[in-house]
């Protein structure tokens, strides 16, 4: 018991921060040991991390949090996946969804047969084949119904939310069960002269707050993993070449979307997240390829109502922390590395890594085979989810401008390229060491922007194409009758979880 940490020092507010805090307070229970958060009101949080992809419900749950009560207090909406606007080139749209697409056939891979019925009958949007896609350009949601055989039974949904608010929930949470908070400013990190680990952070005041664990929540500043320990970063800044942003919200003028919008711009992209009570926007830009006047022109060009407060912009600097857990420091959220929000991957990499040290606890010897085996882990994570990234970017027809002649011709990674190589040549997509994205999302993204195989899967060939085309037929008609089954979006936040009060913005 005396080896056990006994004290932990999570440094750093705002959604990395409270997400930590909420699910040590929930699973230590204040036994084990003691949590301390320090935040200071004079650093603000980023605050653009308002999507999301379905493991957040995971999360949810360890939290006990009632799903309805969770969107009610965070304004939130739901999403089946995300459109993507003028990608593979202008004009072009296409939408990845969560869930499945189509259904597989005497154990070959839907998409095969939709490759196949291509090349004999011409190209039906791969889309339509998939459930969520149909019930996103629909604007339809509902939850998982007890149906078998039907879409409708397992329903693949994610949220989009304030994240303001989320954090505000979070900490009421957190400090329910124990966690205490320190409002202040952290002035110096001393370390251990035997071993350089961390000892304590000083507080503007002089105060010394002592701690066995230390948890980075600090932001792209990097408080501990980086100023005090010297981890170093690994920049990916030539494969993802954005670097800012410029962000503004919108008051709701249409209906509301069940998906988040992707626009592809011209040395970037376009979010638009809409809530309950306004829409989130932002441009996600390079300052290589575009200045900061011409990126907010775009932006306030294309929202679609007035917008309620100044434009602000962020830099970033795409990467990761060369480690992630740095003698008895973890790195959580942007201190631990950025990859831009295109996924909507950042709360998740947040959750991952809380998940993973929970997994991964320590004792105050800290083995390092424990600590390898963590970095291992986020390391392999955090770079599939940057290929993944990098596909949409480097799989385009677009050279109408620099910028995206610049990314339709770089050097890409060797697991990025030969996901590629095999799909083209194949039709074929395997998961591999369970990476976030799976199958369908490969094929999702890689048949949305253009690349189509050369050749489906020989066994496709055991079923005539007649048959082939029944089938597709009927799963095509199963999906849309499904989805008129459905609420519109609306309808269903109306239903069952309303925000009661507006927040200002």
């Amino acid at each position: 018991m005396q080896n056990n940490i006994q004290k932990i020092v999570i440094v750093g507010g705002g959604t990395a921060g409270w997400m930590t805090a909420a699910a040590m307070g929930k699973l230590l229970k204040n036994r084990m040991c003691s949590i301390t958060l320090v935040e200071s009101a004079e650093i603000p949080t980023i605050g653009v991390g308002e999507a999301t992809i379905p493991q957040l419900h995971l999360f949810n749950a360890l939290l006990d949090l009632d799903e309805d009560e969770f969107v009610r207090e965070t304004n939130a909406t739901f999403k089946h996946g995300i459109q993507f606007v003028d990608w593979k080139c202008l004009g072009h749209e296409y939408i990845h969804p969560f869930g499945t697409i189509g259904l597989n056939f005497d154990g070959v891979d839907f998409h095969h047969y939709w490759l196949k019925t291509a090349k004999a009958e011409g190209i039906d949007r791969l889309d339509n084949y998939a459930f969520n896609c149909v019930a996103a350009r629909e604007n339809k949601m509902m939850r998982s119904v007890d149906a078998p055989n039907s879409p409708l039974n397992n329903i693949a949904y994610a949220f989009h939310f304030d994240a303001g608010l989320y954090v505000k929930w979070l900490k009421k949470f957190a400090m329910s069960q124990g966690v205490e908070r320190i409002e202040a400013h952290v002035n110096q990190v001393h370390l251990h002269s035997d071993n350089g680990f961390i000892k304590s952070v000083e507080l503007a005041d002089g105060q010394q707050i002592e701690g066995d664990l230390f948890i980075d929540c600090s932001g792209f500043k990097g408080l501990l993993i980086e100023e005090a320990l010297h981890t170093g970063y690994e920049s990916w800044s030539h494969l993802l070449p954005c670097d800012s942003a410029v962000v503004v919200p919108s008051k709701n003028t249409d209906e509301l979307h069940a998906y988040t919008r992707s626009w592809a711009q011209k040395a970037g992209w376009q979010w638009r997240i809409p809530l309950q009570h306004r829409t989130g926007n932002g441009h996600v830009f390079s300052s290589q390829f575009m200045s900061d006047e011409e990126a907010q022109e775009i932006l306030l060009a294309n929202i679609e109502g007035d917008a309620l407060a100044e434009p602000r912009f962020l830099r970033f600097h795409t990467g990761m922390r060369r480690k992630q857990w740095n003698k008895n420091c973890v790195a959580i959220g942007l201190s631990s590395g950025f990859i831009e929000p295109l996924e909507s991957t950042s709360i998740h990499l947040i959750q991952s890594n809380i998940s993973r040290l929970m997994s991964l606890f320590p004792d105050k010897n800290f083995d390092p085979v424990t600590v390898d085996t963590f970095n291992k882990q986020a390391d392999e994570e955090i770079r599939r989810i940057r290929d993944f990234i990098i596909l949409h970017y480097h799989v385009t027809e677009r050279e109408d401008t620099p910028f995206w002649r610049y990314c339709r011709n770089m050097e890409i990674p060797d697991y990025l390229q030969s996901k590629i190589d095999l799909f083209r040549q194949s039709g074929r997509v395997f998961r591999e060491n369970d990476e976030l994205f799976n199958q369908s999302s490969w094929i999702a993204v890689m048949i949305g922007q253009g690349l189509m195989p050369e050749k489906y899967h020989p066994m496709a060939d055991l079923l005539e194409q007649e048959e082939v085309s029944r089938r597709l037929a009927h799963v095509k008609q199963v999906i849309q009758q499904s989805v008129d089954r459905m609420p519109e979006h609306q309808t269903f936040i109306d239903q069952h979880c309303k925000a009661i009060t507006v927040p200002s913005v």
